[in-house]
């Protein structure tokens, strides 16, 4: 006889689907259901200290290489728009409509 759980949730007919807190995110080592989980940004769970502390020096690795890339790309769209664009001179003598918008 089938067990109601089972029967009502078709667990037998699907493959077992792993849980987040099944393996550590870095070594992919089986992580205890008795030991301790080092849990990072959330749900991203290490075995250890040290796999969770390589992970956190590889996203500031990152973050800070992103972080300089744009800089730099901001850098150069500035210098760019600068010596490509001719200057003009303001007319100060522009209307300019300020007040409050109502929208239906």
């Amino acid at each position: 006889m089938k067990s109601p759980a089972l029967y009502y949730t078709g667990c037998e007919k699907h493959q077992y689907q792993s849980h987040f807190l099944d393996a550590c995110f870095l070594c992919q080592r089986p992580l205890g259901h008795n030991s301790d989980i080092f849990m990072y940004r959330g749900n991203t769970p290490f075995c250890s200290q040290e796999c969770r502390q390589e992970q956190i020096e590889m996203d500031e690795t990152n973050e800070r290489k992103w972080k300089l890339s744009s800089k730099r790309s901001s850098k150069n769209t500035n210098s760019r728009t600068k010596t490509e664009t001719p200057t003009k001179e303001t007319d100060t003598n522009k209307a300019v409509r300020t007040g409050t918008v109502a929208v239906s």
